[in-house]
């Protein structure tokens, strides 16, 4: 009986470990859209047919989707929650946020966004559904079984609401006529944690991965550009014609753009009559598109609103157009420049193009583009490598900002970094004695992750920290919401390169993106990366600096010397345990590095660089102070320091080092 049940027991503990291991199921969804904008009203209408596989163990007997322009109406989620933050002043200034404010109260019905569902069938069958603000949810008449496919057809139409936050129409800043994120219903996500309609209040987003094939028509003045591939550019031209070739616009006064994207999580347009074209391949083959409002009235009304110190520079509105096409051809120079570098470090680029869109009110990323409201190299960095941390790993943004806006800010800077480098580079072969070499090199000597850290300790003194934990719409200010994710975020993997070593940590990277590119990653399975590369426990450092709000502050509490013996105690003051690097600089010009390894992490970083290094034992984190004995004399002794690369977020640094005269 035992020989005939073992390979039946043997089937049912490789399923297991099967379902153990990161591929674990998701969702599929391909969607069919063919939407008729009207420019005249702000409105249009549209088709959508959505074939949806559920991968789960689940059976689902009712479905959500997403309905986020719903938001952009009096009395809404959107508009009670910012008015009510407003209510709260931080350093002076009331803790809402400046795009929204209490704009969305003063909307009239021209003016705000509303997406109404007309029919919804499943499988041929029309479905109950009710709208409950920015979510609809549907009953199904029948369940949707495990690894069951379904086809929703559903037909709908919207009103583009004005600019207010993210999407919208008629922006003042940027004068783009349309930005057109989260305009079309949206399948909520289910996955292992179930469903998640999450009512759009302020922030993030998570889609479900799958295909998109997208027809837009619109008047053929408008040129698009955003998330996908063209699949008619002989018909539509605006630069996306291949070179040299001739482009046959079908008669009329509309034009249908098509394109598709696939694997990709959501799907972004912009368009706009003087949207203007650039476009370059990079070394790899790949597309890069940048796409940028070029209204001459714009154009015109921005230089004449110049100060006049402003106005002496330009002389004249020609060169302020030249400067304004120069900046945005900077663009694309400099993401053709960077892409080898980001691929490098944080992983191939999973897509053939990318797009750099003119529109939103900042910069917002999407899968294969970003609108952006300007030029400016720090957004364009930061909102491109949203590709990596939003794009193409996916985590729920509302469970874990921290993993997509801290990771995205830690590899801005280091993408800033780099192409400070190239710049300075070329600069100096040009003239050795430009003045502007000083400021790059300011920038290229500075630790770039060092405004993160200010930002983290100036907002742990104003005692309003909430755990990272915290889902995104849910914090108490604004404020903190912004520190945590990307400032603090930002520090985690700082600080990570500070326990494992710096290399260590860039290793975690690569072999998260590996792991779990595609796949939703959790705050856990980016920990489990990190100790498998590392070979260290590492549960310890999310528990503190991601649960909790408690901070670390270790201090030199005092020196002495025993006989031939000289001793140096250290107090953790801090509630948060970490290991430590104390180096000891002495008289006669040479260094020491005392390494003191945190008794949770079970192993102990490489050495990072030349300095002779010594590995103390471990420093249990129910001890408040630690002694380390030298051999020799306290007089021989100059410098003391913790941490002398300053990755520790200790708050209190001014016990961090000792001078001995």
């Amino acid at each position: 009986m035992m020989k005939q049940l073992f390979p039946f027991l043997f089937l049912i503990f490789s399923t297991n470990l099967t379902i153990a291991q990161p591929d674990r199921w998701q969702q599929h969804v391909n969607y069919a859209m063919d939407v008729n904008m009207n420019v005249q009203t702000n409105r249009f209408t549209g088709t959508q047919k959505l074939e949806y596989t559920n991968n789960s163990p689940d059976t689902l007997k009712r479905v959500f989707y997403h309905l986020y322009w719903n938001a952009f109406q009096p009395n809404s989620m959107m508009d009670t929650r910012s008015r009510e933050l407003g209510k709260t002043t931080i350093n002076k200034k009331q803790d809402w946020d400046v795009r929204v404010k209490d704009r969305i109260q003063k909307l009239t019905p021209e003016e705000i966004g509303y997406q109404k569902v007309l029919s919804l069938k499943m499988n041929g069958i029309t479905q109950k559904y009710k709208t409950e603000e920015t979510i609809l949810v549907v009953d199904l008449d029948k369940p949707i079984l495990p690894h069951g496919k379904v086809v929703f057809d559903m037909i709908f139409e919207a009103q583009v609401p004005l600019q207010i936050r993210r999407s919208g129409r008629d922006n003042p800043q940027t004068g783009v006529r349309y930005s057109m994120s989260q305009w079309y219903p949206k399948m909520c996500e289910y996955d292992y944690e179930g469903w998640h309609p999450t009512p759009y209040v302020a922030r993030e987003f998570y889609g479900v991965w799958g295909d998109y094939d997208v027809k837009i028509t619109i008047d053929k003045k408008y040129m698009i550009g955003g998330t996908g591939y063209l699949q008619n550019p002989q018909q539509i031209g605006f630069g996306y014609e291949a070179k040299g070739t001739t482009v046959n616009q079908p008669a009329g006064n509309t034009l249908t753009w098509h394109f598709t994207a696939p694997n990709v999580h959501d799907f972004m347009w912009a368009a706009d009559p003087e949207f203007k074209h650039l476009s370059a391949q990079t070394a790899d083959g790949k597309t890069i598109n940048v796409i940028y409002n070029r209204d001459p009235k714009k154009l015109q009304q921005e230089f004449e609103a110049l100060k006049p110190a402003q106005k002496e520079i330009y002389q004249n509105v020609e060169n302020y157009s030249k400067n304004w096409d120069e900046r945005w051809q900077q663009v694309l120079d400099a993401a053709v420049q960077e892409l080898p570098y980001i691929q490098k470090t944080f992983g191939p680029y999973y897509w053939k193009q990318y797009s750099f869109v003119h529109g939103g009110d900042g910069g917002m990323e999407y899968p294969m583009a970003t609108l952006i409201n300007g030029p400016s190299l720090g957004t364009v960095f930061h909102e491109w490598m949203h590709s990596w941390y939003q794009g193409m790993m996916a985590t729920n943004e509302s469970e874990y900002p921290w993993m997509d806006e801290g990771f995205t800010s830690y590899a801005e800077n280091l993408v800033t970094k780099d192409y400070t480098a190239f710049r300075r580079k070329n600069m100096a072969a040009a003239n050795p004695a430009d003045p502007r070499l000083a400021v790059l090199d300011s920038v290229l000597n500075a630790q770039p992750h060092e405004s993160a850290y200010k930002s983290y300790f100036a907002f742990v003194k104003l005692g309003l920290q909430e755990p990272l934990t915290t889902h995104a719409d849910h914090y108490e200010t604004n404020a903190a919401y912004s520190i945590s994710s990307y400032s603090k975020g930002e520090v985690f993997l700082e600080q990570l390169g500070y326990i494992t070593g710096a290399k260590t940590r860039d290793q975690i990277l690569l072999q998260y993106y590996r792991e779990w590119h595609m796949k939703h990653p959790n705050a856990n399975d980016f920990i489990r990366v990190a100790e498998k590369v590392s070979n260290m426990k590492l549960d310890w450092y999310k528990e503190y600096w991601i649960n909790t709000t408690k901070t670390i502050d270790y201090g030199i509490d005092s020196v002495w010397q025993e006989g031939n013996k000289t001793k140096i105690r250290l107090i953790n003051h801090g509630k948060m345990p970490m290991p430590i690097d104390l180096q000891l600089t002495f008289k006669n010009g040479k260094k020491a590095l005392h390494y003191i390894p945190m008794y949770l992490m079970f192993g102990e970083k490489v050495a990072e660089n030349s300095v002779p290094r010594v590995v103390e034992q471990a420093w249990k984190w129910t001890n408040p102070t630690y002694t380390i004995e030298l051999n020799g004399k306290l007089a021989d002794l100059e410098w003391i320091e913790i941490d002398p690369t300053h990755r520790l977020a200790d708050v209190n640094e001014k016990d961090n080092f000792l001078e001995l005269r």
